[in-house]
């Protein structure tokens, strides 16, 4: 079996042969882009939509990857996905989210109607049409697999796909601890990059780069383990336990402004009223005391507040601890901190473009009305109505895709301590293209979801560090 697996994976191009070295070529050349297409996003699941989307029996939304159109809808029966095109000739059947009136689905060529369920229940002049066109398994609309969970709808193009739930390992409880599915959407931005999908995702799949892309986090977070930066700066270790947090204050506010769902602007109120507290003089000592007496209060200001959605911080961080960036794969990220949570979702568009969505989520006071959006803001990567981290990280890609075509540019060259969740991603990528059996590859996205920092995992195939 391991040869049988070791041949099929040999015929994929560029194959990743040295877990901590990833041909360029995987981010540019069409070949591949266009086996990922056939072979990769036609078997995974992926998040089409939050379910605050469509909160209302009849709403629906469209979720596009590549040429491919889904109609996400909230039924009587649930939420449900079909093939967004007209069962008689092809046309579209909807453009971007709505609301099912009592014709249902109407098509606006010939006008054929298709219900919630996704049956046709009207064809113009049908004695013109023989009897076997018409059956009913002929012009009901084809479903799509769709599982909810963490407050989103997930599809799949694989009916023989095994369930969502079974591929998330150990970011299921860490997500489910946090009442993820209770989060709701404050803002929500997209944009085209020009860059390539997984090229945008690296980019948060590891925070090595924080010292350089965003110093303003770095250098007024209380410590780096990693030392200096380039000009020999390093953290000053002799500051009081006052002086400590108050520096961490002001990391958390820049972080608040610069991702607002990573500390959401209800929790940064609550933490301001922390400075000049009382810590312990050791740095660590003052960052914990911090941490703890911030969950407790940010969950007492929330509960006041009437946001019965609100947990325990501090009982599940230390019961289930997480990561600052967690990764569901193959393209959706959540970041919690402390309640709040950012969120994001890469999809490509070519080889070397893709379109970029963040999220701010947060808690809401359960009688609160809130108008919450149907679709993204969508700006110019390079517009500054960008909060200050994702602006930053977008100056980067770009110019990363250009250097990837440089002369004697060959091979990423990954940390296998901090950069492990872009090798292990990359290399289930591999186990799909090479049509690796589908509990193998389930397996495999326990090791790859993984949260920030996380080192390279050995996959049930394939090269491994160990191996």
């Amino acid at each position: 079996m391991t040869a049988q697996i070791d041949e099929a994976l040999a015929k994929v191009p560029f194959q990743i042969t040295d877990p901590e070295r990833i041909p360029a070529q995987r981010y540019y050349d069409e070949q591949f882009f266009e086996l990922e297409n056939d072979h990769f996003w036609s078997k995974v699941w992926q998040m089409a939509c939050r379910l605050e989307e469509i909160p209302e029996v009849g709403d629906y939304t469209e979720y596009m990857i590549l040429d491919k159109s889904v109609i996400v809808i909230n039924t009587p029966s649930g939420i449900r996905a079909y093939h967004n095109a007209c069962r008689h000739r092809g046309v579209r059947l909807v453009n971007g989210p709505g609301h099912l009136g009592e014709g249902g689905f109407i098509c606006p060529f010939h006008g054929w109607r298709f219900n919630a369920q996704g049956e046709c229940t009207f064809v113009f002049g049908k004695p013109i049409f023989d009897e076997g066109v018409l059956a009913e398994d002929e012009i009901n609309l084809p479903q799509v697999r769709c599982e909810t969970w963490g407050g989103c709808a997930f599809i799949n193009f694989d009916d023989d796909a095994l369930p969502f739930v079974d591929g998330l390992g150990p970011v299921k409880a860490k997500m489910e601890a946090r009442n993820a599915d209770k989060l709701r959407m404050d803002w929500w931005y997209g944009t085209v990059l020009p860059t390539n999908w997984k090229l945008a995702m690296e980019a948060f799949m590891e925070g090595y780069h924080t010292m350089q892309t965003h110093p303003q986090l770095h250098w007024l977070s209380p410590r780096s383990d990693l030392g200096a930066d380039g000009d020999g700066r390093v953290p000053d270790e002799t500051e009081s336990g006052t002086e400590v947090v108050n520096r961490f204050i002001d990391f958390m506010q820049r972080l608040s402004t610069g991702m607002a769902g990573m500390v959401h602007p209800t929790e940064a109120e609550v933490i301001e009223k922390l400075r000049d507290m009382d810590a312990p003089d050791d740095m660590m000592g003052a960052i914990t005391t911090f941490f703890a007496t911030a969950s407790d209060e940010i969950v007492k200001d929330a509960r006041e507040r009437g946001v019965s959605a609100m947990f325990d911080i501090n009982k599940i961080a230390a019961e289930v601890p997480t990561t600052q960036v967690e990764f569901i794969f193959p393209h959706f990220f959540l970041l919690p901190t402390f309640g709040a949570m950012s969120s994001y979702r890469i999809r490509p568009l070519t080889a070397e473009t893709c379109f970029y969505e963040i999220w701010s989520l947060g808690f809401r006071p359960d009688d609160e009305e809130f108008d919450t959006p149907s679709e993204p803001t969508v700006l110019p990567y390079d517009s500054q109505d960008f909060p200050e981290v994702p602006r930053q990280d977008y100056s980067n890609l770009p110019i990363q895709q250009l250097g990837l075509h440089a002369g004697g540019f060959t091979h990423m060259r990954l940390s296998r301590e901090r950069e492990g969740t872009i090798s292990n991603n990359q290399r289930l990528i591999d186990g799909y293209i090479a049509g690796l059996d589908k509990e193998l590859l389930t397996k495999a996205q326990h090791a790859v979801n993984t949260g920030l920092d996380s080192p390279i995992n050995d996959l049930p195939f394939g090269p491994n560090l160990t191996r």
